[in-house]
């Protein structure tokens, strides 16, 4: 196998593991966190009726000067403030593969200042 293919693999497989210790319901829906090199997206699952209640991206956001971690700091208060106009004040973070660090760990650690039980 070639190394991209490896990579792809460990990459899904480090995806699973997370995934396998979380479920999002109604009342506190999972978080899930999607990062590319320019921008990072996040959305809020329902995972019983298996829907997106609410997404958003840092091309949302209305922060265009400063680093990706400002910008994500900024997505997270944006879908903070999304939540609860719907009513929701808990959540289940899925990191996804991703470290918690970085840009990750700053989107997390908005929704928390904003008031989002995680």
């Amino acid at each position: 196998m070639n190394k991209k293919k490896v990579m792809n693999l460990n990459k899904k497989r480090r995806a699973k593991r997370t995934r396998a210790k979380l479920f999002g319901t109604a009342e506190k829906p999972r978080f899930s966190v999607h990062r590319t090199n320019k921008y990072i997206y996040a959305q809020v699952i329902d995972d019983n009726k298996g829907n997106t209640l609410f997404a958003g991206s840092t091309r949302e956001a209305k922060v265009t000067k400063g680093t990706k971690t400002l910008k994500a700091a900024a997505l997270g208060e944006l879908l903070a403030k999304k939540a609860k106009e719907v009513g929701i004040e808990a959540m289940v973070f899925d990191r996804g593969s991703y470290r918690y660090h970085g840009r990750v760990k700053s989107i997390a650690e908005a929704l928390r200042s904003s008031g989002i039980k995680i």
